[in-house]
C-alpha cells in the first residue's frame, strides 16, 4: 500500500475519532458476508470502514478445456458516503482486496492424463469504488441499508501451468508450447470481471 493510501486510512480513522454519531451494520451480497462501522463527518457526509468475504465454486469452458474454479473473495472497504437527498446517497472510495481464483482444468486440447492449474487475481489490489446507495450506518436506531456500485479492480491477471500427471511425457512436453495461448484464452474469457459488480443489503444499528 503506497503512502497516499495510508494517508486515506489515517484520515478516516481521525474523522471517526471526532464523530458525533456512529453505528454498525451487517450485510450480505456480491462481496460476501460483511460488517461496517460508520460515522458522521458533516450533516450530509460520513465515513465507513468495513470488511467482507466469501468462497464459492464455479466452472467455465474455453475451446477444449473445462475449468473448475474456486473463488476466494476478501475485501476491506474505505468509503465516503454523501447524502444530499435524505437517505439516498452517493458513495466513493477504495476497496483493498485479496481476491483470488484457483483453477483446475482438463480437456481434449491437452494430452489425456494431464491437467492445467493456475490462479486469477485482479490487476488492482487497491481498487477504486463508485456507487449509489440507501441508508447510512450511523443513522440512529435500527435501519435498512443498501449499496449498488462497481469495484474497478482492473483486468484479471491469469497464471497457468501444465502438469503432466499420467500423460505421455513426449506428448506433454510438446503441449507445453500451447499453454500461453490457453492462458490468453482464459484471460479473454474473464475480461468482463475488470468491473466487479457490488450489490449488498444489510441492517444497521446507529447510536
Amino acid at each position: 500500500m503506497r503512502c497516499d493510501k495510508w494517508i486515506l486510512v489515517v484520515a478516516l480513522a481521525a474523522a471517526a475519532g471526532s464523530a458525533q454519531a456512529a453505528g454498525i451494520g451487517v450485510r450480505a451480497g456480491t462481496t460476501g458476508l460483511g460488517a461496517d462501522f460508520g460515522w458522521d463527518i458533516a450533516p450530509t457526509l460520513g465515513g465507513r470502514i468495513g470488511v467482507s468475504g466469501m468462497t464459492f465454486n464455479t466452472n467455465f469452458d474455453t475451446s477444449g478445456v473445462r475449468y473448475d474454479a474456486k473463488a476466494r473473495i476478501g475485501n476491506v472497504n474505505l468509503f465516503l458516503d454523501w447524502s444530499p437527498l435524505g437517505p439516498f446517497r452517493i458513495t466513493g472510495g477504495f476497496i483493498p482486496n485479496n481476491n483470488k481464483v484457483d483453477l483446475f482444468g482438463q480437456g481434449a486440447a491437452f494430452p489425456a492424463g494431464s491437467s492445467l492449474t493456475g490462479t486469477v487475481k485482479p490487476e488492482k489490489s487497491f481498487a477504486p469504488y463508485l456507487g449509489v446507495g440507501y441508508g447510512n450506518v450511523w443513522t440512529a436506531g435500527v435501519n435498512f441499508y443498501a449499496d449498488l456500485g462497481i469495484m474497478f479492480q482492473g483486468a484479471p491477471q491469469v497464471s497457468l501451468s501444465l502438469n503432466c500427471g499420467t500423460a505421455d511425457p513426449v506428448q506433454c512436453a510438446a503441449a507445453q508450447g500451447q499453454v500461453e495461448a490457453e492462458r490468453q484464452r482464459v484471460q479473454d474469457e474473464l475480461k468482463g470481471f475488470k468491473y466487479y459488480p457490488v450489490l449488498n443489503l444489510g441492517i444497521t444499528i446507529g447510536f
